[in-house]
């Protein structure tokens, strides 16, 4: 299996918290996207910058949610995927 690539972490991470109705504790998250802590976090802070999450505090705690741009990633980066499925490259 070959390693996972910046675009597709950042695509897992999206996705799992979509999976979540858009809203996941960070230790899932961290656990679902099989990631070193150190690791996550350095993806943790750049999608926060770029606006992709959020973090979000309820009564249940701090939680991690996906914002318009975030899904928007997701979309493209399935579209792009297809594209080159189709074309087999």
């Amino acid at each position: 299996m070959a390693k996972r690539g910046k675009l597709e972490l950042i695509k897992d991470i999206l996705k799992i918290i979509q999976e979540h109705h858009n809203a996941i504790k960070i230790t899932p998250l961290i656990r679902k996207s099989n990631l070193s802590t150190a690791r996550f976090s350095e993806y943790f802070k750049e999608l926060s910058s770029k606006g992709f999450i959020v973090e979000r505090t309820n009564d249940s705690g701090k939680s991690i949610s996906l914002t318009e741009k975030g899904s928007r990633y997701i979309e493209k980066y399935s579209n792009i995927i297809g594209f080159i499925e189709e074309f087999d490259l």
